[in-house]
């Protein structure tokens, strides 16, 4: 028997737990090239939320009925006829919540679970890896010398942004909420400054810790923060829009930059990003990266919950704050 979490309808604001449905369905019979996969680990992402919108998007919206949409990394049980994939190979792709999975292995890679933990290729050397190190080093540009401002800092891909940054010899501000991450931020993961936002002013923060303004802001949250950032933009400077989760569960219009102008007095850019379009280079970067990992010079940060029927009180960390790193459900039992 299979337990998988069926998306039975979308969300308005926050998503309320009879959004979905936890089944207990048999598995069916593998066709010609198939292979099934017992899912060990299912990534937790901010951007689940915007997938379970009907908008458009850089993917297509989550069907109703289909199980949730979700990066995971387990490992082969059953084949039938693909010579590419065998029993015992440990493959990631979107497998969704549930703890098994069928598919042609279109999209999935196999991974070396001696090199680093499972949960590791859905962290640091998986898509948030990836969409760290493309978007600060391919989008920002980052370049010696720069002063690089990160919010979501304590996040899964903020947390990594900022240590690459530092890596490249940048100063790195980061934005995070609670005394605690903070620490985390200068402590442990080397930042420069940290601002805790839920008890400090930002704005006056900035102005403090960036009194000389920023060459790069990397924006996980958007909303007001982005709006700061504008304000203290340097010349030629770097917006990097990764994400925007103060505005997700929205039930009103999304709120924007009214201070935009700042872009063309600094002759600044803002450019999205979106880690797919970086595929063909995602070796290149895990290869790099495991390498600072080895080296000890990038931490990577997994915090793993257990228990398919725990999904929801999980998902509800990605917006409450209540994790470092990498958010992550161990779903196999």
């Amino acid at each position: 028997m299979n337990k998988q979490l069926i998306f039975v309808k979308r969300p308005i604001g926050f998503p309320e737990p009879d959004i979905w449905r936890l089944e207990k369905n048999d598995i069916p019979d593998l066709k010609d090239g198939e292979f099934l996969v017992q899912n060990h680990y299912v990534s937790l992402d901010p951007a689940m939320r915007g997938w379970m919108n009907a908008n458009r998007s850089y993917i297509e919206p989550i069907k109703v009925g289909d199980v949730m949409r979700a990066g995971t990394i387990g490992k082969i049980v059953k084949v039938k006829n693909n010579p590419k994939f065998k029993v015992g190979d440990c493959v990631t792709g979107f497998g969704g919540v549930q703890q098994y999975c069928i598919t042609n292995g279109s999209n999935w890679h196999k991974v070396d679970p001696s090199i680093a933990p499972m949960p590791m290729y859905l962290s640091t050397l998986g898509m948030t890896g990836m969409t760290a190190y493309f978007g600060i080093l391919e989008v920002g540009k980052i370049k010696f010398g720069d002063v690089v401002l990160v919010s979501g800092a304590a996040g899964a891909v903020g947390s990594v942004v900022g240590q690459i940054a530092k890596l490249k010899g940048c100063t790195v501000v980061g934005i995070a909420g609670g005394k605690d991450k903070c620490k985390y931020l200068l402590d442990e993961l080397g930042f420069d400054e940290a601002i805790d936002y839920k008890s400090e002013n930002v704005i006056k923060e900035l102005k403090v810790k960036c009194p000389n303004g920023i060459d790069v802001y990397f924006d996980n949250v958007g909303g007001e923060i982005l709006e700061y950032a504008l304000a203290i933009l340097r010349l030629h400077a770097r917006i990097v829009i990764c994400g925007a989760i103060s505005q997700y569960n929205n039930t009103s219009k999304m709120k924007g930059p009214a201070n935009y102008m700042s872009l063309l007095v600094n002759r600044a850019t803002m450019q999205g990003m979106v880690v797919f379009d970086y595929a063909k280079d995602y070796q290149k970067a895990a290869l790099e990266m495991s390498q600072w990992i080895k080296e000890g010079k990038l931490k990577s940060k997994e915090d793993i919950y257990e228990g398919i029927e725990n999904f929801y009180d999980t998902f509800k960390r990605l917006f409450t704050g209540e994790k470092k790193g990498k958010l992550i459900l161990k779903v196999i039992e």
